[in-house]
């Protein structure tokens, strides 16, 4: 997300006209969404746990599993125009409101989450000019970061509009040093250098094949998401037949930017050089090439991009639990909002939960890679039940005309579904635990909205759910009081 949503994000005044989104602003918005932090550190975050092997095949899956969920939200935005409010409103429309609740808290988890992962980015890309910093994890950066989060939260209250300018530096910021690094290291590529562990066995911390895979999954989960963007905004376009098109166009523009950041790195330094390397490594691999110019380059681009991502996904953040209220999915008190159209109650939880979570990774020394496996892990649920209500309505054959071709839908919705499973085997324990942890609190908001609506709190299929994610909680907490796992 990048501070060109922020106009959607934030509602207008009466007197003004919706804004209607067409394909060229709505690719962009797609890619916007996508590219933030995740691309400057994927160097080190893909070699960490895998060769080049590993590399190959894990965006080979990423490529397949995400093309089925492109589909999915292509599909969807077509059959089912009158679902507007984002991915949580197919999970509460094909398997009931608790799923629809949590698809919609799950979300909002990994909205907030990675906003922490911003913060914790950022201050680690100002360590370079300022080392006290370090990995973005120590008092000063967490007092600077609680600083930037606060002073965001205010200009969001003010009802602040982005100036074109502004925008333009953003996206700048963005794109122009990610194609600047690829043409820099695709003229310094060495062959030798790549293929000198090809399948990563002569390093046994790695692992098997398998394993190296496993580990690069929620990397390439993590720079994808907002691949949702154009289905989230879907009320807002010109022409839903642009939905697909222009999310196609920001997958495939991204995959081909993610690819070759991680893969032409191995062709600079080895996998243990790559691994060794600090946040944001694409700085390192840059340095290594051209010298230190190019990491001050990188570090710079980085903080201007992350600032403004971190702004629009502040807004995002807030806007879920917002809507979700709306529409009797949330609690009423999160769909308050100010003289100026922001959602205040909601925002202000959002950023009270940030700073939080700001303040255990000081304790914790969390990094930025465990805050966004937090966030990769929890935005799963929203995305395997909207791959599974695709694969329900080809199925049942609801929204499709007599004799219409289902079995294209069929598959697409299916390996969406898949895919997310795989992810979650993928995660770990850890991480799948951590979530479990984030998800079960918000059992007691879904019952408090249920009884403002005089609705009946669960189903019988819906009781047992809720009961096991609570013991899994409690296992999760018991876990992490002993030691057996590590908190982040």
């Amino acid at each position: 997300m990048t501070t060109a949503d922020i106009n959607i994000a934030v509602p207008k005044v009466a007197t003004e006209a919706p804004t209607k989104l067409r394909l060229g602003s709505l690719t962009a918005l797609v890619i916007g969404s996508m590219v933030g932090s995740g691309v400057f550190s994927l160097p080190q975050n893909m070699a960490g746990g895998a060769g080049p092997l590993a590399i190959l095949i894990g965006w080979a899956i990423t490529a397949v599993g995400m093309l089925a969920l492109v589909f999915v939200y292509q599909s969807l935005a077509t059959r089912k125009p009158e679902l507007d409010a984002g991915p949580y409103a197919y999970a509460k429309a094909g398997f009931g409101p608790f799923i629809g609740f949590n698809s919609a808290w799950g979300y909002w988890i990994s909205a907030w989450v990675g906003n922490v992962s911003y913060a914790v980015i950022v201050f680690s890309a100002l360590s370079y000019f300022l080392p006290s910093f370090g990995d973005g994890n120590t008092w000063q950066a967490v007092l600077g970061a609680s600083i930037l989060l606060w002073l965001i939260h205010v200009l969001v209250l003010a009802g602040i509009r982005q100036a074109a300018v502004v925008n333009l530096i953003v996206t700048v910021a963005k794109i122009a040093p990610i194609v600047l690094f690829v043409g820099v290291v695709a003229v310094a590529f060495k062959l030798q250098v790549w293929s000198l562990d090809f399948t990563g066995l002569g390093n046994a911390s790695l692992g098997s094949i398998t394993a190296q895979v496993k580990s690069t999954m929620l990397v390439t989960l993590w720079v994808f998401i907002g691949i949702e963007g154009a289905s989230v905004f879907s009320g807002r376009v010109e022409r839903r037949k642009d939905i697909a098109m222009a999310t196609v166009l920001g997958f495939v523009t991204c995959l081909a930017l993610y690819a070759l950041v991680s893969l032409l790195s191995l062709g600079i330094l080895s996998q243990p050089e790559l691994a060794a390397l600090k946040n944001p490594s694409m700085a390192g691999v840059l340095e290594a090439v051209v010298g230190p110019w190019a990491a001050i380059l990188i570090n710079v681009a980085l903080v201007v991009s992350v600032v403004g991502a971190f702004l629009s996904w502040t807004l995002l953040a807030a806007e879920i639990p917002h809507v979700a209220a709306k529409d009797g999915t949330m609690p009423k008190f999160f769909g308050h909002e100010s003289e100026r159209g922001v959602p205040s109650t909601s925002l202000l939880i959002t950023n009270l939960l940030v700073q939080a979570f700001l303040v255990i990774t000081l304790f914790a020394q969390s990094t930025y890679q465990a805050l966004f496996y937090i966030a990769s892990a929890a935005i799963l649920v929203p995305y395997i039940f909207s791959g599974a209500y695709a694969a329900k309505l080809a199925l049942t054959g609801e929204s499709y005309e007599s004799g219409e071709q289902r079995i294209g839908p069929l598959f697409a919705g299916l390996l969406a579904t898949v895919y997310g499973l795989w992810l979650v085997y993928a995660a770990g324990p850890a991480y799948l635990f951590m979530c479990a942890i984030l998800y079960a609190p918000g059992i007691i908001f879904y019952i408090w909205a249920r009884r403002e609506t005089n609705q009946r709190v669960f189903h019988p299929a819906e009781a047992a759910l809720a009961g096991t994610l609570i013991a899994v909680a409690i296992l999760a907490v018991y876990e992490m009081w002993t030691g057996a796992i590590s908190p982040l």
